[in-house]
């Protein structure tokens, strides 16, 4: 699972990575991410993580979070 080999990175309780994994696995799943060796799954990861960083530990929250940054990414810098 990538999401594990990202958090040797980052510093989490227990609970937070329970509620991560749930995000992870419930983001992959709205995207219909099934082949975990698509790029798109580490992408998936680390935004959760960055999403784990900056919201509360919901993974509803994180799940939103991730979807609105893969459908929405913020412009590119010209």
């Amino acid at each position: 699972m990538p999401l594990h080999r990202f958090l040797r990175e980052a510093s989490f309780d227990d609970g937070a990575v329970r509620a991560m994994t749930i995000a992870f696995e419930d983001t992959l799943r709205e995207l219909r991410l099934t082949d975990r060796h698509d790029p798109l799954v580490e992408i998936v990861a680390r935004i959760i993580i960055d999403c784990a960083a900056k919201c509360d530990h919901d993974p509803v929250v994180m799940r939103d979070c991730a979807l609105q940054a893969i459908r929405n990414p913020p412009p590119q810098a010209a």
